[in-house]
């Protein structure tokens, strides 16, 4: 049982928040990136261009820095 080993529940917590870090970033991403779409289709290329920038730093960490380096392969080890 988890309550009995503080330590485990401890790291499933971090675990825990990490992934939801991860998925609020990637999913914050697809928005400014869509966000940027709608600008640059406007014709707002300097605003659209700097949400594109932003959304791809988002999505950069939210999918690779956090979900794959950090989630993946504790995921993995608890296997």
């Amino acid at each position: 049982m988890a309550s009995s080993n503080p330590e485990l529940l401890a790291e499933l917590i971090v675990l825990l928040l990490y992934a939801l870090v991860a998925t609020a970033l990637t999913a914050a991403g697809v928005v400014v990136e869509y966000t940027s779409v709608q600008y640059l289709t406007a014709g707002e290329a300097a605003v659209g261009v700097w949400l594109a920038a932003i959304g791809a730093v988002m999505l950069y960490a939210g999918v690779y820095g956090i979900g794959y380096q950090k989630v993946l392969p504790e995921l993995l080890a608890r296997r």
